[in-house]
């Protein structure tokens, strides 16, 4: 289940979590305690709700170097908003 979902992260973070809550529905409940926290990570934060999914261990959370990849999946969603928003200034400061 993990390789599909890696797949269908190279297409679209939001792709993937909505694959792996359609195929892996009790990975998903299981790694969020709330239906809202997960549909808020949806939106603002993708990449980190993805990497939560997949690091999180059932009896023990996310531990060791899932940490590691949940702070990385964290400073993607950061980076995708502010090169978003330095490409919007950019755009609007040549015009």
């Amino acid at each position: 289940m993990c390789c599909i979902v890696a797949l269908f992260a190279w297409i679209s973070p939001r792709f993937a979590i909505f694959m792996a809550w359609i195929f892996a529905n009790d990975r998903m409940s299981a790694a969020f305690d709330s239906f809202w926290i997960a549909l808020l990570g949806f939106f603002i934060l993708p990449w980190t709700t993805l990497a939560w999914a997949i690091c999180y261990a059932p009896l023990a959370g996310v531990r060791g170097f899932g940490w590691v990849i949940v702070a990385f999946a964290f400073f993607v969603d950061l980076a995708s908003y502010t090169s978003g928003a330095r490409a919007q200034r950019q755009r609007s400061s040549t015009v």
